[in-house]
């Protein structure tokens, strides 16, 4: 008898996950947080889905109590929005025993070194392997109560434990469940490979006053050339720094194309016009919206606080942060992945690298900058 999969989670990647695997006879049981939330998952005694994946998948459990949920699965899969994952991560603490699998979906910037960091916090011994993915397998949406439509399931999507040396074995345990997901070189790469903490809150934040107008729009297939020419400019700059923390990071262009099927043209403009997967997302009614409350603390504030330990200047994605912060009244540089809540706080890049390879020593990384002291910046079943 298959030993159940866990979802912690209960959004639109949620539902995909827990509907797929249940539609192939895996049994998966689902935690969240919130009773209303899951509700109609618990009336329904299942997820429906519809698009590239169809059928009803009836669900094990479906529950606000986490232990019943992750006591006896192999693998774990948190598919939350990036800012809980710490609050996942101290929920799981008391529970979780040797060899399971966590898996985040996605990780963002620092996903695995925020959950690891946090389960240490919290005194947890067990030996269980943390990975991050970097973006989220599908591409859906709810569409209904207890109904998720999928509209693609990308072709590859990177992966990594922490440490590196964990991700085979990981992939390993999940390749039977999921053969797209792929190796990458350590969470430094899926990280910085974040191509949502690129493209949500500039487009966002550049829209304001249309998403504030109230007449409703295409977030992506409205978007407008010179967003797009600032998104190219923030992408430069994740780029300086991943060449600095020597990972090789595919720009958002590269990623569009190894994502997405019928991706055309040269420009960062071009190719997201193109993308069929992005046609019908509407923009967001209100900018108090996860693409700023999520991308900017889990993505654009890691990417400073590594940038400083790696001494690369980051000035658009620092500017749009502190806009972020400055449109939201929150303080971002405080409440996010910063380099004490990622565990790296006074850390040189040569000792990053070996905490995220589990290499005992690192004799030389290629094209290593010099680095400089790190500052801080003041569910029982939807």
């Amino acid at each position: 008898m298959r030993p159940p999969i866990a979802i912690l989670g209960a959004g639109n990647g949620a539902h995909a996950f827990a509907g797929d695997l249940a539609l192939r006879g895996y049994p998966v049981r689902l935690y969240n947080k919130f009773a209303h939330e899951i509700a109609d998952l618990q009336n329904a005694r299942g997820v429906t889905c519809e698009g590239v994946v169809e059928g009803f998948g009836a669900l094990e459990l479906v529950t606000t109590d986490i232990a019943p949920v992750i006591a006896n699965a192999d693998i774990i899969f948190v598919v939350v929005p990036a800012n809980a994952h710490a609050f996942m991560a101290q929920a799981c603490a008391p529970y979780l025993r040797d060899d399971q699998v966590i898996i985040l979906n996605p990780g963002r910037t620092g996903g695995a070194l925020e959950f690891r960091n946090v389960l240490r916090e919290h005194g947890t011994t067990a030996r269980v392997l943390v990975a991050e993915a970097q973006t989220l397998l599908y591409t859906c949406r709810i569409a209904a109560p207890a109904r998720v439509r999928i509209s693609m399931v990308k072709r590859e999507v990177t992966l990594a434990a922490l440490p590196a040396r964990d991700t085979a074995h990981v992939l390993a345990r999940v390749n039977p469940l999921f053969p797209q997901f792929v190796a990458a070189a350590d969470v430094l790469e899926t990280g910085l490979d974040n191509i949502g903490a690129m493209f949500h809150p500039t487009t966002t934040i550049l829209s304001v006053g249309r998403i504030e107008s109230g007449r409703p729009f295409e977030f992506y297939r409205d978007l407008t050339p010179s967003i797009a020419r600032l998104i190219e400019v923030m992408d430069a700059e994740r780029l300086a720094l991943a060449r600095a923390l020597g990972v090789q990071a595919q720009s958002a262009c590269e990623w569009l194309a190894r994502s997405y099927d019928g991706i055309t043209g040269d420009t960062l403009y071009e190719r997201i016009q193109s993308n069929a997967a992005y046609r019908g997302i509407a923009a967001p009614r209100a900018i108090d919206v996860r693409y700023l409350w999520e991308d900017v603390p889990t993505g654009l504030v890691p990417m400073v606080a590594l940038g400083r330990i790696a001494n690369v200047p980051m000035p658009t994605c620092e500017g749009l942060a502190n806009v972020a912060c400055a449109l939201l009244g929150r303080d971002f540089w405080r409440e996010g992945r910063n380099a004490r809540q990622l565990g790296i706080e006074g850390m040189k890049i040569a000792e990053v690298k070996r905490l995220v390879m589990g290499d005992e020593v690192i004799e030389s990384i290629p094209n290593l900058v010099t680095p400089s002291p790190n500052v801080e910046r003041g569910d029982a079943m939807r």
